[in-house]
């Protein structure tokens, strides 16, 4: 017996959506159906924060409960009007992720069982140059929101003295993501200066740590996988009850 589905109308599209009363949030009881519901109600807002940007996929085909795929790749069978932008990673591998330019593309992701979008700091026409400084405000075990705020705070201060302007969000889970657009003079590791000072300035309040996209810490060290960064998205929704 073939599978359920719905075909929406979706600006000048039309989209499958394949077993739409799946249950994907299984304590709240949200389906499929839910999820591209929402998806269609913020569309104008989740194409904004998209747009142009290659996007990886996080999926949870049995819900959240079950295994998640953190996936770079676009379906090869996919429809021709679903636009990918082609990404090198330091290992030489490429891959072609999404981008997306029109709301029916984000609810083709929402058929895969996309709960969140995860897209680079930089876009299409030129995917080694970021037009987005991403700072993280993580706080670490026996630290709070509230203390990440203080951190958010500092970070304000920070920027303003340099004269950038930071656009804060919640994370989705504890923290908050802080969102600096700039221009494309620099690469990924050139601006390094405004992620140090950022870093230095919020590193010295007290029991709270940041990170910073952009840029990836490991043992202490910054590695060279600098263009690998995401973030879940605004008006994405989180994998949580």
């Amino acid at each position: 017996m073939a599978s359920p589905f719905v075909e929406l109308e979706v600006g000048s599209r039309t989209v499958k959506v394949t077993n739409p009363d799946k249950v994907l949030f299984p304590e709240a009881g949200h389906t499929k159906r839910d999820l591209v519901d929402y998806y269609l109600a913020v569309g104008d807002g989740i194409v904004r924060a998209l747009r142009e940007r290659p996007t990886q996929l996080r999926r949870f085909p049995d819900g959240i409960a079950g295994e998640q795929i953190y996936q770079k790749r676009v379906p090869e069978k996919r429809p021709e009007w679903v636009e990918v932008a082609r990404v090198t990673f330091p290992s030489g591998r490429h891959a072609d992720e999404l981008c997306v330019t029109e709301v029916a593309q984000v609810i083709c992701g929402a058929n895969l069982a996309v709960i969140d979008f995860h897209p680079w700091p930089s876009r299409r026409t030129d995917v080694d140059r970021p037009d987005e400084l991403r700072i993280d405000v993580d706080p670490q075990p026996g630290t709070s929101f509230a203390d990440g705020k203080r951190v958010a705070a500092v970070v304000q201060e920070t920027l303003d003295e340099i004269g950038f302007t930071g656009w804060p969000k919640t994370s989705g889970n504890r923290g908050i993501h802080i969102a600096v657009r700039t221009s494309r003079a620099g690469s990924f590791p050139s601006s390094a200066g405004a992620r140090s000072r950022s870093h230095e300035r919020s590193s010295a309040a007290p029991r709270t740590s940041s990170r910073l996209h952009g840029g990836r810490r490991s043992g202490g060290r910054r590695s060279s996988s600098t263009t690998t960064r995401t973030r879940g998205t605004a008006r994405s929704p989180r994998p949580t009850r």
